[in-house]
């Protein structure tokens, strides 16, 4: 008896044209979980490196906005100008509150004073690493792995897609924090979980319902992903989206060395 299957890559494709809609369907549904993969991976990089990049850098801005204000001020006080006493004025209206101790030494103080990580800097000890901008390379790809087996556009029925919501929602939240184990746990649990149901036959209607429903939410992410891009952290992280860290610490050099040069320029005018 001949075992060959239905599935043979040498017999020849059905060429109904409702076969041929429901190919097209499933072609653009895999593109549009691969670019909704994409938008989430690099929201999620945007997301990090802002948080990252106000905490190690929101201190410095604020001490320049600060800087700014008193040169303007010291300008004014010397001149007498109309025009510098209104600059000096739109400084200041600028300027944030200037930052506290608590927020200036962030992480460095703790309820028995200071903390081993600001011990060991100021005795040039090794200290922690900084909170990694990225998730690890393992946890990418765990979370492209479940997202290509468990998207939402894979089910066949309301019930299905709920379940796979609910799940999809665990696994970005994990992917958002970074958290290999529980990723691996959601592995396993979607592993052992209720089998994908087998793909029912389609009316042409449906077909090409789901095709405009495509099509509208890949033009949704696409609005989402340049709002990504145009933002001014996520312009930021393409300059180096292999080492943001790297990058941090080079912004972190040139405010430093803005600040000198203020207070330089406001020891000057003191004189």
């Amino acid at each position: 008896m001949n075992e060959q299957t239905a599935k043979d890559p040498s017999a020849p494709q059905d060429d109904r044209p409702e076969a041929r809609l429901e190919r097209a369907v499933r072609a653009a549904e895999q593109a549009l979980i691969e670019f909704e993969i994409a938008v989430e991976t690099f929201r999620v990089e945007v997301e990090n490196f802002s948080r990252l990049h106000h905490q190690k850098l929101g201190p410095m801005y604020s001490r320049l906005d600060e800087l700014d204000a008193l040169i303007a001020e010291a300008t004014a006080a010397r001149t007498g100008d109309p025009e510098d006493l209104r600059k000096a004025r739109d400084a200041r209206a600028l300027v944030m509150p200037m930052p506290g101790v608590d927020e200036l030494f962030h992480d460095w103080l703790d309820s028995d004073g200071m903390s081993d990580d600001a011990a060991a800097m100021l005795t040039d000890q090794p200290v922690r690493p900084p909170e990694r901008v990225r998730p690890s390379e393992e946890v990418r790809r765990l979370y492209r792995e479940l997202v290509r087996q468990a998207h939402p556009d894979l089910a066949q029925d309301d019930k299905e897609r709920t379940r796979r919501d609910e799940f999809i929602s665990r696994v970005n939240a994990a992917y958002g924090r970074g958290d290999e184990p529980l990723l691996r746990e959601l592995a396993e649990e979607w592993a052992a979980g209720p089998a994908p149901q087998e793909a029912r036959p389609s009316e042409s209607e449906e077909l090409y319902a789901r095709l405009e429903w495509l099509s509208r939410r890949k033009e949704l992410l696409a609005v989402v992903a340049r709002e990504l891009e145009d933002s001014a952290i996520g312009s930021m992280l393409r300059m180096a989206p292999e080492d943001p860290d790297r990058l941090l610490d080079e912004i972190a050099d040139q405010l430093l060395a803005q600040v000198s040069e203020r207070e330089a320029e406001l020891a000057a005018l003191a004189e």
